[in-house]
């Protein structure tokens, strides 16, 4: 996936993902479009989405394995045929240090792609990375999602 295409939102925009299958389809066009060696700020209450679509885009890379939230782990890293790609879960740290002190920047410039979950400590870090946020709609099937930035 050496060609990135377009963001598929711009900042500001928002779309409704109906289901679980739209939210893996929104993270499969994330992998192709986010540049080798990106970030990609995810913010949402628990179960909002985050991870499901995180799994639709480590697939992209052709990771097959079961894709889980590194809430306990902090960090999983996915060795996909595609490149590596980092998911971090920083909702439990206090200190973003933490997760310096853990070669979070080794790490990042290692992977393909790396995904940061409740990173907000960490945006002055990647200015350019984009930051989505899901949220919970009424339907419980349904999600709403904005970039930020």
């Amino acid at each position: 996936m050496s060609v990135t295409s377009p963001l598929p939102l711009a900042p500001g925009e928002s779309r409704v993902l109906r289901g679980l299958h739209e939210q893996h389809a929104l993270g499969a066009a994330l992998a192709g479009a986010l540049p080798a060696g990106g970030v990609l700020f995810l913010e949402g209450e628990l179960g909002a989405g985050k991870t499901s679509l995180t799994q639709g885009l480590v697939g992209a890379h052709g990771f097959t394995e079961p894709v889980t939230s590194p809430t306990y782990a902090l960090m999983n890293v996915y060795p996909a045929p595609g490149g590596q790609v980092l998911h971090v879960d920083a909702y439990r740290v206090r200190d973003v240090q933490e997760l310096f002190e853990m070669d979070l920047e080794e790490l990042v410039r290692g992977s393909r792609v790396s995904v940061i979950e409740w990173g907000e400590g960490l945006y002055a870090e990647y200015p350019d990375a984009p930051i989505l946020r899901l949220e919970h709609q009424p339907d419980p099937e349904t999600r709403l999602v904005t970039r930020l930035r």
